[in-house]
């Protein structure tokens, strides 16, 4: 067994991102209705959608659950999305565009990440680093319309391209040139990704890198930057205040945060020692963290160091947020893989190396096969926009029952007001609806486990849903 995976194959990287990216294909164009986060996923859908149906203007993006208004709101730079409308142009509409898309994207991100930590690490920290966060949260999150390793993944390319750009005498210009590309995109993707940033102090305060290289970073840092703080700071605001709709989650004060992650320690910490990397990869991250204390690693403490210190930052603006979504911690996974690939890499006799990563893998992948599964209960969903043609149009607008869950309005192809079964119980509540332009309210049963009766006249009843007339 040992001499088969001692095979150059199974040693190249390559072949285990390609084989991981086959193996996340199964079920790829599966409608967004998995077990985690299927809600995210719909929301960002509905900005590709209104991408081609409505305005093409990247600028406005538009999702379908904000009641008459026009939808536009601020939110993370729709790069994910936008690029699934060109595709879409081209072949049709379809969904899981952008699932491939971030599958594609992550996948290249890993190359990188393997590319980036061998000019620093050995070999085999940077190949046993590669696999664990090929088997972490990364496994279920690089297939879904969402793009938290999108960007984390754009970013680590462009901090590829910067490093060339630092320590490599040719192409200087070029490596610039994508250091800015990529990592203006994965910030821009999604904020948080940009804690990545602080890890550039290496190079800032490497005195063997001349001020020149340096100021010309500086100035094209700047600039990259600039755009980000525009869009975050003044443009979404500015969507929120003119189109009247909030959506996008821009954090809290810091000290409401620090409250709010002290009450809910127990669930934050869990994203550390289970979500990210599950139970043995945390394991092996402490030894990494042991021995990079005992063999005194500077770099590797450093970048624990600063990462955390960066990372700390954002899961204090999240506050409870940042307890109650494991997405949040995927930006801080590849600093965690590295220090576990680290740990790994101490033991001298490869048997055992592969023993480690053999378990790692197994429960990684183990435990998130749940999300290539949809649930049951809310398959139904795919046939609401058929159910709902059959006597009304797309531009009536309809109430569904699914609280503060998007994912209903966007497979019934309508925009329109989500809501709970207490404010859809009330007569105020549908007269306010009603004198908004509400057509239709459509009740799931399945989805909150039983029917809502209401003194309205029935345009269809079944077991899944019925839907009043307004």
């Amino acid at each position: 067994m040992k001499s088969f995976f001692a095979l150059p194959l199974f040693k190249d990287i390559r072949f285990w991102i390609i084989l991981f990216f086959l193996i996340r294909m199964y079920g790829i164009t599966n409608p967004p209705l998995e077990v985690a986060h299927n809600w995210r996923q719909t929301t960002g859908t509905m900005v590709t959608r209104n991408f081609q149906e409505v305005s093409a203007n990247i600028l406005y993006p538009r999702i379908d659950f904000a009641g008459e208004k026009t939808g536009i709101t601020g939110m993370e730079f729709p790069l994910l999305n936008y690029i699934d409308y060109w595709v879409s142009e081209i072949f049709g509409y379809q969904h899981w565009y952008g699932r491939l898309i971030n599958l594609i994207v992550s996948s290249f991100g890993i190359w990188f990440f393997f590319r980036l930590l061998k000019r620093y690490f050995s070999k085999e920290t940077a190949f046993n680093a590669s696999i664990i966060l090929l088997a972490s949260i990364w496994f279920a999150y690089s297939r879904k319309i969402m793009p938290d390793t999108f960007a984390t993944s754009l970013v680590i390319i462009g901090f590829y391209y910067a490093a060339c750009y630092f320590e490599e005498k040719k192409h200087v210009w070029l490596n610039l040139f994508l250091f800015a590309v990529f990592t203006l995109l994965g910030i821009l993707a999604k904020l948080p990704a940009g804690f990545l940033l602080i890890l550039y102090a290496f190079f800032i305060f490497n005195k063997q890198i001349s001020i020149r290289l340096k100021l010309v970073f500086f100035i094209v840092s700047g600039i990259i930057l600039a755009p980000v703080a525009w869009w975050y700071f003044s443009w979404v605001p500015y969507l929120v205040e003119k189109y009247e709709f909030w959506h996008f989650f821009m954090g809290k004060p810091i000290s409401i945060g620090a409250k709010e992650l002290v009450e809910n320690i127990g669930d934050g910490l869990k994203h550390f020692y289970d979500a990210a990397l599950k139970f043995v990869g945390f394991g092996m991250f402490l030894v990494g963290l042991f021995f990079a204390f005992r063999k005194r690693n500077k770099l590797l403490l450093g970048i624990l160091g600063l990462g955390f210190a960066a990372f700390l930052v954002i899961a204090l603006k999240a506050g409870f947020t940042f307890t109650h979504h494991s997405y949040y911690i995927i930006p801080f996974v590849p600093i965690m893989a590295l220090t576990a690939g680290y740990g790994i890499a101490i033991f001298k006799k490869k048997a055992i190396q592969l023993a480690i990563l053999g378990v790692i893998v197994l429960e990684g992948t183990l435990n998130q096969l749940h999300d290539f599964r949809l649930k049951e209960h809310e398959l139904a969903f795919v046939k609401l926009e058929s159910a709902l043609d059959e006597f009304s149009s797309r531009s009536d607008l309809i109430a569904v029952n699914t609280i503060d869950n998007p994912t209903a309005i966007y497979f019934a192809h309508r925009k329109g007001w989500v809501a709970s079964n207490d404010e859809l119980l009330s007569p105020s509540f549908r007269e306010n609806l009603r004198e908004k332009g509400c057509k239709y309210i459509v009740i799931l049963k399945r989805y909150l486990g039983g029917d809502l009766y209401l003194d309205l006249p029935k345009a269809v009843d079944n077991v899944d849903w019925v839907i009043y007339k307004l």
